[in-house]
């Protein structure tokens, strides 16, 4: 797929994902309560809790924020560049996209706040306001970053480890649910900023990032006759004619 079209396509699904984070934003803001399935989903949650699933939920919702995260957006970012000189840059703009979409992310909680669902349904500690949920947005930027490396790069095995990613970004957001911390709209609102400011930060660096950064440099033989265009004749190089 050439560069325009990258863009062209993150761009798409960027601002289709957060034109519907904007609608949802703007029904639970404020005083909305639960929505769509929102009741009927956290009352299965609660209903349904046996002891080693709860478990099993806490340790992979804490996975979804603090440092499993940021490393791999760092991953990432190495697993994007072929040129190793490139790839501390590149592991950069991945951890900047993700610290920038958390702050994106903090700022529309803190203005929609939307309360959450009752503290006695919680089964793991939380803070803040509800929506949308943080641990959803921060692991979908970070299995999305790392997904795109990995198409990027077409390695061995690519779609194992990317249906891997995904799937870990999508259960993360489902833990928040089941543990009784969020309204699944809450969960929706993080996977859509997540895929949107994506989605933004894709387009900006297909446009932006030079070919060779992605690509490392080419390997294309050179002939030796055309870096002496310019030498002295008598030294035995050729001269163009005035």
């Amino acid at each position: 797929m050439r560069r325009d079209e990258v863009a062209d396509v993150a761009a798409s699904v960027g601002l289709g994902a957060l034109a519907g984070f904007c609608v949802l934003t703007l029904c639970v803001s404020g005083d909305g309560g639960p929505l769509f399935t929102d009741g009927r989903l956290h009352a299965w949650s609660v209903a349904h809790r046996p002891a080693v699933a709860v478990a099993l939920a806490r340790g992979l919702t804490a996975s979804g924020t603090g440092v499993v995260p940021y490393a791999l957006a760092v991953l990432a970012g190495i697993v994007a560049v072929r040129t190793p000189r490139h790839r501390l840059p590149a592991a950069g703009l991945a951890v900047l996209c993700l610290a920038s979409g958390q702050a994106v992310r903090y700022g529309v909680m803190t203005l929609a706040a939307r309360a959450r669902p009752p503290r006695a349904d919680w089964a793991t500690h939380a803070s803040g306001w509800a929506f949308p949920s943080g641990h959803t947005t921060t692991a979908a930027l970070a299995a999305g970053l790392l997904i795109s490396a990995i198409c990027l790069r077409e390695p061995r095995g690519r779609t194992l480890f990317a249906t891997a990613a995904g799937c870990w970004g999508a259960l993360v957001g489902l833990t928040r649910v089941y543990l009784g911390v969020h309204w699944f709209t809450d969960v929706v609102g993080g996977w859509l900023l997540g895929i949107g400011w994506l989605g933004l930060w894709l387009c900006i660096m297909a446009w932006w990032l030079p070919d060779r950064f992605l690509t490392g440099p080419a390997n294309t033989p050179i002939d030796p006759t055309e870096d002496h265009a310019h030498q002295d004749p008598g030294r035995g190089g050729r001269s163009h004619p005035a």
